[in-house]
């Protein structure tokens, strides 16, 4: 693997061009990330991604008059210490950062340029190189002059907004509806064990098994049932995860009082009377998320969410009692 200083005068600059389509590919999909709830800031990257690959046309203009049509397979990869962009950096970044990513790279990329000028012996590239960099400088400003603009006004409430909006989509949708499965449908198996038992070990291991179980399932249909390119919902398999997690949470929280060890006295009783509370809590937590994210009256959340759960309850009672 070479270092910069090096390249030949024909890599240097096969370097240059392949370096201009790469950063427009990456401020066009900059862009597209920010199109739907943030034109203003998708408006900006594309302009940038457009005078990337006018860059990149003018270096492809001064290698072809000096070296003819054909670029060497050069990356930034190949060459020791050059800043190099991974293919899946930009992904789930929020405005701001892309940003302030945006200034990094335009740094990053002036400084190539400044030390480029001084390994080629042409006049013509040599000012090329020199244009580019205060081209590249300016993008920094440019960039810089933004995120102080984002970060006041109705800018700022815009972004604010947005960021809301994906949090909810990303982490709070998938998390509720974990809990809402974890919390409620596992009811059913446990009570259901607990009144064919009267023993709080095996009750346990019936609720821990559909714990996990719920747990898994729900974080495999979360992850397969949306892939996020389309709804802007994210990884996947974030979203997976983090279902499945609340999935497993939701159930074992009222599985947990069935540890009590049977040989305390009234040992059933206690437990069952604990894992109610448990149940209660969680049906009021799902009601308050969804008054706080889903913006659902709390009463009516509540009512909703305590209908279902005690309904699967009495369903597991009677089952258990049968």
């Amino acid at each position: 693997m070479k270092a910069l200083t090096d390249l030949t005068e024909r890599e240097v600059l096969a370097l240059a061009i392949a370096s201009e389509e790469e950063d427009s590919r990456i401020y066009r999909s900059f862009a597209e990330c920010l199109r739907a709830d943030l034109p203003g800031s998708a408006g900006l990257f594309e302009a940038m991604a457009d005078e990337e690959r006018g860059h990149r046309d003018d270096l492809y203009a001064a290698y072809r008059e000096r070296f003819g049509e054909h670029l060497p397979p050069l990356r930034r990869e190949d060459v020791r210490g050059f800043p190099r962009r991974r293919p899946f950096w930009w992904q789930g970044l929020d405005a701001g950062r892309m940003r302030r990513e945006t200034e990094a790279m335009e740094a990053q990329s002036a400084g190539f340029y400044e030390r480029a000028a001084t390994l080629t012996r042409d006049l013509g590239v040599r000012q090329l190189f020199t244009r580019l960099a205060e081209i590249e400088r300016g993008h920094g400003r440019r960039a810089e002059a933004l995120t102080a603009e984002q970060e006041t006004g109705d800018a700022a409430a815009e972004e604010a907004r947005a960021a809301h909006r994906l949090f909810v989509l990303r982490y709070v949708q998938p998390g509720l509806a974990g809990l809402i499965d974890g919390s409620v449908s596992t009811l059913a198996p446990l009570f259901a064990a607990a009144f064919a038992t009267h023993n709080n070990w095996q009750t346990f291991l019936v609720g821990f098994a559909a714990s996990i179980g719920a747990g898994i399932s729900m974080g495999f249909t979360e992850a397969l049932s949306d892939d996020g390119s389309i709804t802007g919902r994210g990884s996947p398999w974030l979203r997976g995860l983090v279902c499945g997690i609340m999935t497993a949470l939701g159930g074992l929280g009222h599985t947990l009082p069935y540890l009590v060890p049977d040989s305390w006295p009234n040992a059933f009783a206690v437990a069952t009377v604990l894992a109610a509370l448990v149940v209660a809590v969680e049906l009021l937590a799902i009601s308050a998320i969804r008054t706080r994210y889903m913006e659902t009256p709390f009463w009516r959340a509540a009512l909703q969410v305590v209908l279902g759960g005690v309904l699967v309850l009495l369903a597991g009672v009677a089952i258990g009692s049968a």
